[in-house]
């Protein structure tokens, strides 16, 4: 509940300092006295947008102080989602500076605009007249339904499960709007690894083919070669190796005479072998050598075809064609298994699907369960409020598409007269009606849920004085179960109040300023004699005035 509330140099309040209880509050106060400026400070704390020309000194920075008593909210989950500290008492700040900037803190930690206004929904509803509009909304009607339902668990299951399933139905599209793309290109990508695989790359082949390509290119010179080089070792007059061994011979029989030719032997005898040994490399080059003209062409095609292949990759090396077929396979597999990626992500979808319909039926059989018994009790406060013949159809429908809280489709229908035809709410109800309606739905969401602090702003407008005596009642009641204030202009519901506020303006210095004061016993007599009578002060309308608050 709002235990305090203090407001410095915003609008026409220059500092004001209130404190409220809990039970059932009215504010009052003559047209223009200031009751929308205590609401407008007070939705900056719940998180409302500010600008320069809230300041009533614009050289002096605003600041709006709120402290709540929330020990009984259930708000610590909210407050650890947020990464705020949550305290029993909290005190939620807003400042406004001259600059035109604006702060926000909750028990003196910084927080950001929309957290803030997360927080300020669980905490105070003021509702205005513009809000009656709600009623029309279907999301709104599906809480008050849920309210009665009691299965908040089960519904945010369900959106969990709904979070999941959106997330699955992602990656689903995302692989099919890949896979669209992806066939487009695996032809090309087949044809292009294909050519790679049927190449045979190896890598460092290159420079050996070019070698065998070289050799057999010019088979006849290097055989000519060879030949010349065999003559010139194996001639029996003038051979190399004959030319060895007679100076080896020699050098063997000098040795004989004295060993200081045995040097000489040894280094003739290993020329003759290194000799003998070159021949017989020699002779086996010439006999293997033989032109192979389809070896030739065979050389030459592969060549060929890999300076192609780099030409059309842009590489200059073996092993970069085989790093391009590597990421081609890998291309051409993610295509072609595709295909069970999808039909398993499906499967995945289905059964999600399923555990969500169970989820949704559930929520519809609640549902369901507790129509009858909200339509009865609307109905019932409505006769009350002045509406007898008021009459709701409410039909709800298992839907095949997954909504944000359930599978349902809602109608909600209201006539206003015996006999008359039913209609979309914002079509069969006046906008007194609606207020009516709207009071009745609060009341009842009262008794099956911890409302926050709810502020009614002028509900009763237009509300004849037996019936405004039934909204009293029937607010009075409501605050049984939380804190409810009313900005009325209705003496029969200024009455009713536990705590009574008057909101003015008074001159101070030539300057007009807006303030709010608690009234005594004697004081709210007063007021609410000048709510019936108007500034002149009968003794009947004193009368009155004690008649009601007794």
């Amino acid at each position: 509940m709002l235990t305090s509330l203090s407001i410095k140099n915003y609008a026409l309040i220059d500092n004001l300092n209130v404190d409220f209880y809990d039970g059932f509050s009215i504010i009052t106060g003559e047209t223009g006295a200031g009751k929308s400026i205590l609401l407008g400070g007070l939705s900056l704390i719940l998180g409302k947008r500010a600008d320069l020309s809230s300041l009533k000194d614009t050289t002096q920075k605003c600041i709006i102080e709120a402290v709540f008593n929330i020990a009984n909210y259930n708000l610590k989950s909210r407050f650890q989602a947020e990464d705020f500290d949550y305290e029993d008492i909290t005190i939620i700040r807003r400042e406004i500076l001259p600059s035109g900037k604006s702060r926000a803190f909750v028990n003196d930690s910084p927080v950001n605009l929309s957290s803030l206004q997360l927080l300020g929904e669980r905490l105070i509803d003021i509702h205005s007249q513009h809000q009656t509009l709600q009623l029309t909304s279907n999301d709104f009607q599906f809480q008050v339904i849920d309210a009665l339902a009691k299965h908040d668990d089960l519904v945010s299951h369900y959106k969990v499960e709904l979070k999941g399933l959106k997330a699955l139905q992602k990656e689903h599209q995302e692989l099919l709007t890949f896979q669209a793309v992806a066939i487009k290109e695996h032809d090309y990508n087949t044809f292009l690894l294909n050519e790679l695989v049927e190449a045979h790359l190896v890598e460092g082949e290159v420079e050996t083919l070019e070698e065998e390509y070289e050799t057999l290119s010019n088979v006849e010179g290097i055989k000519e070669k060879l030949d010349e080089a065999y003559q010139l070792l194996s001639e029996d007059q003038i051979g190399i190796i004959t030319s060895l061994t007679s100076l080896k011979n020699i050098f063997q029989k000098l040795s004989s005479i004295s060993n200081k030719y045995e040097t000489l032997f040894n280094r003739a005898n290993s020329s003759l072998i290194e000799m003998d040994d070159l021949y017989s490399e020699v002779y086996e080059l010439q006999e293997s050598l033989e032109a192979d003209p389809q070896r030739l062409e065979v050389v030459d095609a592969k060549l060929k075809s890999i300076h192609n292949l780099m030409q059309k990759h842009i590489v200059s090396e073996v092993s970069e064609l085989i790093d391009i077929k590597n990421q081609l396979e890998e291309k051409v597999a993610v295509t072609e298994n595709l295909d069970e990626t999808i039909q398993k992500k499906s499967s995945e979808i289905t059964k999600k699907e399923e555990e969500l319909n169970k989820i949704a039926q559930s929520i519809h059989k609640n549902r369901l369960d507790v129509i009858p018994q909200l339509k009865q009790q609307l109905e019932t406060i409505l006769v009350d409020l002045g509406m007898p013949n008021a009459q709701f159809k409410i039909d709800l429908e298992l839907s095949n598409t997954f909504y944000s809280n359930g599978k349902d489709e809602l109608t909600l229908l209201f006539s206003a007269n015996k006999g008359g035809n039913f209609n979309e709410l914002k079509k069969a109800a006046s906008g007194g009606e609606l207020s009516r309606i709207m009071l009745a739905i609060k009341s009842v969401l009262a008794k099956y849920i911890q409302l926050p602090t709810i502020m009614f702003d002028e509900i009763d407008t237009g509300v004849s004085g037996e019936i405004s005596n039934k909204m009293g009642d029937i607010m009075l009641q409501m605050s049984k179960h939380m804190q409810v204030f009313s900005i009325t202009h209705l003496p029969q519901i200024a009455a009713k109040g536990h705590s009574h506020f008057k909101v003015y303006k008074e001159d101070v210095n030539e300057v007009t300023q807006t303030n709010l004061i608690k009234l005594n016993h004697d004081e709210r007599i007063v007021e609410i004699a000048q709510m019936l009578g108007g500034s002149e002060i009968s003794n009947s309308a004193i009368a009155h005035a004690k008649e009601l608050l007794n």
